[in-house]
């Protein structure tokens, strides 16, 4: 059965959808996205997206096309339009169709391209990979310096990712100035001294929802955490690593270009965590 998806206010049949091809989104990457991840039906870290959503527009000049309510809304309707229960919530909103190409930015009143749509993932938190971890290689970091906000211009992080594959790891993580950045696609974490360590907010990361959510439960369980630049070095010599993200949650990494982590399993404190995250949102979500 095709999926209902959600163009400029419309519910579509996804072969019936479209986009203009003057769409700024699809000529200069000039847009931005949320993830939010579904459970039994329901959000996860909603409030969270949605503020990061407007952080990410007004950065750009993009303005928003609806208030939280209202994009409450229409996430719950896709989710119940196609009997969602274990997935992703996908939605993008660019600077809108300006009638024809050019570099100079439309006039401000033009209404906003908004498109979303739902993404099975039947047992997305039982992830498989969880209980074996994740392999990870360094490649490096060559994206803008506004990783910050969350824009569709995600080329270089596929490329990284289908390299990470090609070497026969899970994924990237990215390196620049001889510090880990991020992974692809992700937040990236390293335990030492039974410290949790990951590298502090700024325009160099993404400031991740699931990264907020994990760091504070962690503080919460009397965890101690580091937010601080480190290097590919101290990340192999770490005890364990994991990486957060909204749709893999946390995810132990047990290896780090050919180096083993601990005993090559997943670490204790990254598995608490995990069972941490999930539990406590599945009892927030929306």
């Amino acid at each position: 059965m095709s999926r209902i998806v959600h163009v400029n206010g419309a519910l579509l049949p996804e072969d019936q959808a479209t986009v203009s091809v003057f769409d700024r989104g699809f000529l200069m990457a000039d847009g931005v996205y949320e993830v939010v991840s579904v459970l039994g039906g329901k959000l996860l870290d909603f409030q969270g997206h949605m503020t990061r959503l407007a952080r990410s527009l007004g950065e750009l000049g993009i303005a928003n096309p609806h208030d939280e309510a209202t994009w409450l809304e229409l996430h719950r309707q896709l989710v119940a339009e196609n009997a969602l229960e274990d997935g992703m919530v996908y939605l993008q909103v660019t600077r809108g169709n300006p009638g024809d190409r050019d570099f100079a930015f439309p006039p401000k009143e033009l209404p906003p391209t908004v498109v979303m749509f739902t993404q099975s993932k039947p047992g997305l938190a039982d992830n498989p990979a969880a209980h074996t971890g994740w392999k990870v290689c360094t490649l490096p970091d060559i994206r803008w310096h506004r990783r910050d906000i969350k824009t569709v211009q995600l080329l270089y992080p596929s490329m990284a990712k289908m390299e990470a594959k090609a070497r026969g790891c899970d994924d990237a993580w990215l390196v620049e100035d001889g510090f880990v950045t991020e992974g692809t696609s992700n937040n990236a974490y390293i335990v030492t001294g039974g410290a949790i360590v990951t590298r502090a907010l700024s325009h160099d990361i993404l400031h991740g929802i699931t990264r907020a959510a994990v760091l504070r439960l962690a503080r919460e369980a009397q965890m101690t955490v580091e937010e601080r630049n480190f290097t590919v070095a101290e990340a192999q010599a770490a005890d364990e690593a994991f990486i957060t993200s909204a749709s893999a949650f946390v995810m132990p990494v047990v290896e780090i270009d050919g180096a083993t982590l601990g005993d090559g399993t997943p670490g204790k404190l990254a598995r608490r965590l995990r069972e941490i995250y999930l539990e406590e949102s599945r009892k927030t979500a929306v």
